[in-house]
């Protein structure tokens, strides 16, 4: 049901993007902090409502089809906002193309698994790569000027955030390789669609 607790997680993640978008597009340090505020509560949001699904018995076709694209549009307008605005450090640009082209090819695999009803399940290394990626994403953000804002002058969000971006496209790449010789093998079965 649309209306369920976990589904409305979901789809605010959705509704954030804008808000995220308009932050991010003023360029002042508070707006930064902003933006890192809402982009951290939208990740929250992305571990709560599964959590909040199963707990509930809540699990539904609808939840599980809007929670990876609520996942993909939230990182996806982020990626976008921080290489359009120059807020990635040096070769951040390449942590952020594998991660966009692993997006997509998880996507791609997932809807043609799904057609011959095959799920890809979600595996811990997965997670770890998540995990990873919302915290540079959410550093990022935040960036040197942000940080000021809290008080803590000095402190290196966009460094951090560069580390953890490389980190979670090293997790990007072994967990994307790993969907897609898990869904390789089942292409051109008998009695698959090929």
């Amino acid at each position: 049901m649309l209306t369920d607790l976990p589904n409305v997680l979901t789809l605010s993640r959705i509704a954030a993007i804008p808000l995220l978008v308009l932050l991010v597009a003023l360029r002042d340090p508070t707006a930064d902090l902003l933006a890192a505020i809402l982009f951290t509560i939208a990740g929250i949001t992305d571990w709560l409502d599964g959590r909040l699904a199963r707990t509930r018995r809540q699990l539904s076709d609808l939840g599980r089809m809007l929670d990876p694209i609520a996942d993909k549009l939230l990182v996806g307008a982020t990626l976008m906002l921080l290489v359009g605005f120059h807020l990635l450090p040096a070769f951040g640009i390449y942590p952020a193309i594998v991660i966009m082209l692993r997006e997509i090819l998880v996507s791609g695999l997932r809807e043609y698994l799904a057609g011959i009803r095959i799920g890809l399940p979600v595996t811990r290394l997965a997670k770890w790569k998540t995990a990873a990626q919302m915290g540079a994403l959410g550093f990022l953000l935040l960036g040197d000027r942000g940080a000021v804002i809290l008080g803590i002058g000095g402190f290196p969000a966009t460094a951090i955030g560069g580390v953890l971006l490389w980190l979670a496209a090293i997790l990007t790449l072994i967990t994307g390789w790993d969907y897609l010789t898990a869904g390789l093998r089942h292409i051109n079965r008998p009695g698959t669609a090929g």
